[in-house]
């Protein structure tokens, strides 16, 4: 089966092609952005289950970057040793695992809420303030030291997340972006964030973006559109992870795969790598799909948090050793 074969990306080599997908767990008890136990059992669980490839979930870069008080943050070096821990944990299973950092902006939990517009994402948030040049500055800022850390860490990648209508999508998008000055031009922010994190997370390691390539709204960004964008940063991007929708509140009818069709068009305009996924749960499905051409890796969302370890049901001949000797299919 494709799906559980090997790819190697720059240096680094995934056992197979299963990516767990980036969720947030909202489970900060102390509402302090450190990761907790319940973090460590839950990722290390999934790569003991034989996932290829782990997306801690949202990282915020700043505390008003949340999505919600009980996320993951990494703006600060103490979340550094708590992130360390689950990385080598993860490491020790024979799995890659990479960081998604993200702001919110508009749609922050938080009580101070920051976008390229002044206006809400909808009625259940509040109005945000524009940000000023300054602000946007200390944003990029942010998301290169919160490199730094996961570097520090020991991430083998980081995820920046410009989907779901999250702060890099606002910029990029023109149904939010409604700045006059240069960074009306979304693929500004975004460029400038992509290199400020590579002044301190390796060039050898992975970069990879999370997009949402259609947002379901005529005048919404298209995978073309986003292929026009992302071709702008070739040599810089190594992963394309294809989401969609969340830029503005509006309903999708999602099925099994819908998201394939998007990453498709972003691997052939693009060439780059890219992970596609959505309401998979069927491998059969995400297999058949790379073998056609349509992504490289498959995300799992979903599945993995119900079976974690539903990959040792499609071949029991992975199954750990301490398994197998649990199961008394060895002696010694």
């Amino acid at each position: 089966m494709k799906l559980l074969e090997p790819i190697t990306i720059k240096s680094t080599t995934f056992k197979n092609r299963i990516m767990m997908s980036p969720m947030c767990m909202y489970s900060v008890y102390k509402k302090d952005g450190v990761a907790t136990d319940f973090h460590y059992l839950h990722y290390t669980t999934r790569a003991m289950g034989g996932v290829g490839y782990i997306m801690i979930e949202s990282t915020a870069v700043l505390p008003e970057g949340r999505i919600s008080l009980e996320d993951l943050g990494l703006w600060d070096d103490s979340h550094i040793a708590p992130l360390k821990r689950i990385v080598d944990a993860v490491h020790s299973y024979g799995a890659k695992i990479g960081i998604q950092l993200s702001h919110a902006g508009r749609k922050s939990g938080t009580d101070k809420l920051l976008s390229s517009t002044d206006v809400a994402f909808s009625e259940r948030y509040p109005k945000p303030e524009m940000l000023d040049t300054e602000g946007v500055k200390r944003i990029i800022k942010a998301f290169g030291q919160a490199a730094r850390r996961a570097n520090e860490a020991g991430f083998d990648s980081i995820e920046l997340h410009g989907a779901h209508g999250y702060l890099i999508a606002q910029f990029v998008s023109d149904l939010v972006n409604q700045r006059t000055d240069a960074y009306q031009d979304g693929a500004k922010f975004l460029g400038e964030v992509i290199d400020e994190v590579l002044k301190y997370f390796p060039k050898e390691k992975i970069l990879q973006l999370r997009i949402s390539a259609y947002e379901y709204h005529d005048l919404g960004m298209t995978p073309y559109d986003w292929a026009s964008i992302i071709n702008q940063f070739k040599g810089k991007l190594d992963i394309i992870d294809v989401s969609s929708g969340g830029t503005l509140p509006i309903p999708i009818k999602d099925y099994p795969g819908y998201q394939l069709p998007y990453a498709k068009i972003i691997k052939e305009e693009t060439g780059l790598v890219t992970i596609g996924g959505g309401q998979i749960n069927d491998p059969k499905l995400a297999n058949e799909a790379i073998l056609e051409g349509m992504m490289d890796m498959a995300f799992f969302g979903r599945k993995l948090l119900k079976e974690p370890y539903f990959i040792y049901e499609i071949d029991s001949e992975l199954l750990l050793k301490q398994y197998i000797r649990a199961k008394g299919l060895i002696t010694k």
